[in-house]
């Protein structure tokens, strides 16, 4: 696998020169408030959409302007403004990794590949963003744009031989210009190389590209789900002030640390559940889950003590995922 044209790093920065987006975290590289403004965007851009993190980014700085306010944050108003961004063990993993890097590393983000791995929540690829973006080192963080990006050049698939096929990349690949190389691969891909349609006519690289050339390419894999899962989920009610019960469930790994309504999985189809009424059926789609919910409630007079009840119809400043709220609008129809 070999790249003949030397300058393809030059002709991508180039690209992005002149047509990289204006986003929030994208500030000046003198600013002070670029690590902060780097570490929440790539916490937040794991695995959800550009469009959909702006304004939680502009948002979370709006309350929470620093890393050491960030440490200082109490985790239900990290998750408070998280609320709707979903995937929250990026905001727990966020906050703790706040907390590390002011008692620890006295606000400073680690130099060391190994030791900045160590941080909750940065796996390879945010480690490498990291360096790259933050200290400008020579590093490309492989997401499903820049791997989408290579793939079509090389015409070849970034699975096998992974790490081979990085190394060659990386010495190929030659810039003093780190940080913007790594957000350029990436705007590129978003933007030029996209998953289906590629604006193969106007893209720059198309010379080099294996994949125009040839015009056959090993598609990127597209999102795997597991084998749709049937859920039932209880709610219990209390009528005259319209509340909900909600409980910790350990039934669920991916929602067990959330305050959701009685949630198991459903061994049967049958919509009778022992005085249960049934509401409706729904699908949710959570991180590779498909679920497939058949929604029960029953009203009580008491209130039993291990549950915690909150408000359906109201507003609250209470951290709810929007799994939740979900159930919410169901059943206050």
């Amino acid at each position: 696998m070999h790249i003949n044209n030397k300058n393809l790093s030059k002709k991508i920065l180039s690209w992005y020169d002149n047509n990289k987006r204006s986003l929030p975290w994208r500030i000046s590289q003198k600013s002070k408030k670029k690590q902060y403004y780097r570490i929440l965007s790539e916490f937040m851009l794991q695995q959800t959409q550009v469009k959909t993190v702006i304004p939680y980014f502009k948002n979370f700085v709006k309350k929470v302007p620093n890393l050491k306010a960030l440490s200082n944050s109490n985790n239900n108003k990290v998750l408070k403004l998280w609320e709707g961004l979903g995937y929250y063990r990026r905001a727990k993993n966020l906050h703790k990794t706040a907390k590390i890097l002011i008692k620890k590393y006295r606000g400073r983000l680690p130099k060391k590949f190994e030791e900045i791995k160590k941080l909750p929540g940065i796996g390879e690829y945010t480690a490498n963003a990291l360096l790259a973006l933050v200290y400008n080192q020579p590093r490309i963080p492989f997401d499903g744009n820049i791997k989408r990006v290579f793939s079509r050049l090389f015409n070849a698939n970034l699975e096998k031989n992974e790490k081979k096929i990085i190394k060659i990349i990386n010495e190929q690949f030659c810039t003093n210009r780190n940080g913007d190389l790594a957000e350029a691969l990436m705007e590129f891909g978003a933007i030029i190389c996209k998953p289906s349609n590629p604006l193969c006519n106007i893209c720059n690289l198309k010379k080099n590209c294996q994949f125009f050339k040839n015009e056959t390419f090993s598609s990127v894999s597209k999102k795997r789900y597991d084998k749709e899962k049937k859920y039932n989920i209880y709610c219990y009610l209390k009528r005259k002030k319209k509340e909900i019960a909600l409980t910790k469930n350990k039934n669920l790994s991916f929602l067990s640390n959330f305050k959701i309504p009685e949630t198991k999985l459903a061994t049967s189809n049958n919509k009778k559940n022992n005085g249960w009424t049934y509401l409706c059926n729904y699908k949710n789609n959570i991180s590779n889950i498909k679920m497939d919910i058949n929604l029960f409630y029953k009203f009580i007079k008491n209130k039993p003590k291990k549950y915690m009840w909150h408000p359906i119809d109201r507003r609250s400043n209470e951290f709810i995922p929007s799994f939740t709220k979900k159930v919410f609008k169901k059943v206050a129809k």
